[in-house]
């Protein structure tokens, strides 16, 4: 008897719910449930991880996020900018930078701002500084690739529109295809913002003061006092409070941008 494309199917998809309920089963019959509560979940550590998680490293972790991004952001668009210029050494700079600073890791460039700099010209740079210098420099690499594509999205026709109103290609810019660009890029940028959440950990290097601390950097000093990973998984679900909100927005952002198209 021959089994329709359908029927094989579903037979497939039922042997995988078979598997994945036994593999649960499994797990549930052989884990040491007592072990895993006071490794992930103890209430003793969660209580005196509390309210300075909140108040020192999440506040923090925000902080030096918005911090590098405004910086970016800004950065971003002047490269943006550049990129598309008709004078051929601007575009040159940007695309140099734009490949440098996409080509290595952030970890390296908060290395370079947090101890090179520093030593090589004996200047000592605020610690907000270079927390905003080291994710803003990268970060601007990739922002200003979004924004020139999102630039080069507006129809010509709204350029050649302002211009025979009389506006300046510069004015043009500014007050036409710019906020119309952003409106474009909105998304991606907001998807930036989440990887730069992610990339303030990175501080860590910096060798900070306990008011200074971000979410991972409390979690692994509070790993080491309390020898529990509930500090790590509570650290993971604020940064889970942070990047889910922004998540959600992006894809809101997606689909009013689709349905106005």
């Amino acid at each position: 008897m021959s089994v329709s494309k359908r029927q094989r199917a579903r037979i497939i998809r039922g042997v995988q719910y078979g598997v994945l309920v036994v593999a649960v089963v499994v797990f549930a019959l052989v884990a040491d449930w007592h072990q895993l509560r006071m490794a992930f979940f103890d209430v003793g550590v969660v209580k005196a991880l509390f309210p300075e998680i909140i108040t020192t490293a999440l506040v923090n972790t925000v902080l030096y996020t918005l911090l590098g991004f405004g910086f970016g952001l800004a950065l971003g668009l002047v490269l943006a900018l550049m990129r598309l210029s008709s004078v051929p050494p601007y575009r040159w700079i940007a695309i140099t930078y734009i490949e440098f600073f996409r080509g290595i890791p952030c970890l390296l460039v908060f290395i370079a701002l947090g101890f090179g700099v520093p030593l090589a010209f004996e200047v000592a740079l605020d610690m907000n500084v270079t927390v905003m210098l080291s994710l803003g420099l990268v970060g601007a690499a990739y922002m200003a690739e979004t924004i020139r594509a999102g630039i080069q999205a507006v129809p010509k026709g709204q350029t050649e529109a302002a211009r025979s109103l009389g506006m300046s290609h510069g004015r043009a810019m500014v007050s036409i295809v710019i906020p119309q660009a952003f409106r474009i890029v909105l998304p991606p940028l907001t998807n930036e913002l989440i990887l730069l959440t992610k990339d303030s950990s990175l501080v860590y290097l910096l060798g900070l003061s306990l008011s200074q601390f971000e979410l991972a950097n409390f979690g692994r000093d509070a790993l080491n006092e309390h020898k529990s990973l509930t500090p790590i998984l509570i650290a993971g679900l604020l940064y889970l409070v942070i990047t889910l909100p922004l998540g959600q927005l992006v894809r809101r952002l997606e689909a009013r941008t689709a349905k106005a198209r």
